[in-house]
């Protein structure tokens, strides 16, 4: 059996594990810990302070194997009178919390960010008629967006010049600073974590690399597209950022109304007047549809509101299934004004044929009649 030392508690009991615990157990236990009692979690709160250097301590020691191995064997007497352990130095914290911590105090983890960037993504509203939703066109944009500065080919640099090593925080990106037993990463100032700076930066971007501009782009718009429809144009976005690439740009589509026809998934309708004698008697009449004008038969005795399906006269499918139909539904009308002589001939109509030729009225009423009496 190791000689434990007294005045020190057990690490296993300290991380709350088990002895038999595995590594990954071990790191999860101490980063719960020092999260919980992380000294500027709990300014001047000695306790916690304890708790945490206590917890570091232990994990500094246990999530080593050959460590370890030495205090299964010997316990705290292993590190004891230049056992092995030469006191925690904090890198144990940040190996497990790495950019965490680097992010929460301010840093953005242990080595300066890349400069390049890739460009934002953008979004182009484009509105379009009926007709080319249905057939597609090509459409002619002009989109304001960064792109590559021409005067440093996006550089950031006056003259080509190389950029400088940061003098603050000699190109790392971040600036160090210690906190009780450990140190802290915070981005340095100075060059904004990128590590280096530009002594003579651009004049047409100041440095930035890139500058606006008005680009016409020829945007192809496929046929079968609907409102909120939306195309994607690879590296039209905003362009990146010292020579990163540039990002998408996303045209989205609205389609305007039509003054006869309404669209239903890839199916046209269009609303068709009739007079009420072509309605009873039976017609041939023209009626439009996205493809031009078709001649369609109204049988006899036609109500008001029958769809006649007229195939492949809609929409195409905008991923090349098929097409859709054109849906004309015949709206009967009612003359609204009679001459004597019109009149006349209705009234001797009406008399000559009864309820038995208006079997839809004779139903309705006979209903009404059986209900109200």
């Amino acid at each position: 059996m190791g000689v434990r030392v007294a005045s020190k508690r057990d690490y296993y009991e300290i991380l709350g594990v088990e002895r038999s615990a595995s590594g990954e157990d071990i790191k999860k236990a101490y980063r719960k810990i020092a999260l919980r009692f992380h000294p500027d979690r709990n300014p001047d709160d000695k306790e916690a302070e304890e708790k945490f250097k206590e917890a570091s301590e232990a994990y500094q020691v246990l999530c080593e194997d050959e460590k370890r191995a030495q205090y299964d064997r010997f316990g705290h007497a292993a590190f004891e009178q230049g056992g092995g352990f030469g006191g925690f130095s904090g890198s144990g914290f940040e190996e497990v919390f790495g950019d965490l911590f680097g992010d929460f105090f301010g840093g953005g983890g242990r080595r300066g960010r890349s400069r390049t960037r890739r460009g934002d993504d953008l979004r182009y509203d484009l509105e379009i008629s009926f007709e080319e939703a249905v057939f597609g066109v090509e459409k002619t944009i002009r989109v304001p967006r960064l792109a590559a500065c021409k005067e440093c080919d996006g550089s950031g640099s006056r003259n080509g010049a190389p950029r400088e090593t940061c003098a603050t925080c000699r190109g790392s990106g971040q600036l160090r600073f210690q906190q009780g037993l450990f140190s802290i990463a915070k981005t340095c100032t100075s060059c904004q974590g990128q590590g280096t700076i530009l002594k003579d930066p651009c004049r047409a971007c100041s440095g930035g690399g890139a500058t606006r501009i008005q680009q016409a782009l020829s945007v192809r718009v496929p046929a079968g597209v609907d409102t909120g429809s939306r195309l994607k144009l690879r590296g039209e976005g905003e362009g990146g950022y010292h020579g990163g690439p540039a990002g998408d740009l996303y045209v989205v589509l609205h389609v305007k109304e039509h003054a006869l026809f309404t669209r239903e998934g890839n199916d046209v309708i269009c609303d068709v007047p009739i007079g009420f004698t072509q309605a009873a008697l039976g017609a041939e009449i023209d009626v439009p549809t996205p493809h031009g004008k078709i001649k369609m038969k109204i049988p006899t005795g036609t109500q008001s509101g029958n769809v006649f399906r007229l195939k492949g006269k809609g929409v195409p499918d905008v991923r090349g299934y098929g097409q859709g139909d054109a849906l004309v539904r015949v709206v009967v009308e009612t003359p609204r004004k009679l001459t004597a002589k019109q009149r006349e001939l209705l009234e001797e109509f009406a008399r000559l044929s009864g309820e038995e030729v208006h079997p839809i009225a004779k139903g309705f009423f006979d209903k009404v009649k059986e209900m109200f009496g």
